[in-house]
């Protein structure tokens, strides 16, 4: 639940708050509630726009998992896939872009402005494996550069797992990390 709590929006609240009892306790002369609210609130309420500035919103979840999925996860899911899903699916700090730095080892992101976007992720069954599906929207690369980096990607994921793509339409693409071989069984 924490996790879907933007650090930056309470700061800026909490802080805010403060800082306005701290002006108003002057206006009324009460030194006490006047320091608590400068020295409490005025840090807190620029600590929350510095988090805001840097802040990345989690990824939405386009098909909520059924329980039978979910089964399928603890008993099958890569410890990479968990931590993907968990990273992607929480507010994130000081970051351009959701995979930006994978992106660019894996050569699909040349530029921050044709870096493809991930847009959405589900998870599903796919021959009876455990698969993280990552939306991306990729107007810059084509799907032909994703296929040449597809060996790339299954190395760079981790064993155990492997990657298929599938073209959505436009400048759409499903990238799924399939859990295949003995690495699986985390408990996430």
């Amino acid at each position: 639940m924490l996790r879907n709590i933007s650090l930056g929006s309470t700061g800026i609240i909490v802080g805010g708050v403060l800082a306005v009892i701290g002006f108003i306790a002057y206006a009324l002369n009460n030194p006490t509630l006047n320091l608590a609210g400068f020295f409490y609130g005025v840090p807190l309420l620029l600590g929350g726009l510095a988090l805001k500035a840097a802040e990345l919103k989690p990824i939405p979840v386009t098909q909520a998992a059924s329980p039978e999925i979910i089964e399928l996860r603890q008993a099958k899911a890569t410890a990479t896939q968990n931590q993907i899903r968990l990273d992607v699916t929480r507010y994130r700090y000081g970051q351009e872009a959701h995979f930006d730095t994978s992106l660019s080892h894996l050569g699909l992101s040349p530029s921050d402005q044709e870096r493809p976007v991930l847009a959405g992720l589900h998870e599903t069954s796919l021959d009876g494996n455990y698969a993280l599906v990552l939306e991306f929207e990729s107007p810059m690369i084509p799907l032909e550069t994703w296929q040449k980096k597809q060996e790339k990607m299954s190395a760079f994921f981790g064993p155990g797992i492997q990657v298929t793509m599938t073209p959505k339409g436009g400048d759409r693409l499903d990238l799924a990390l399939i859990a295949i071989g003995s690495e699986t069984g985390s408990q996430v």
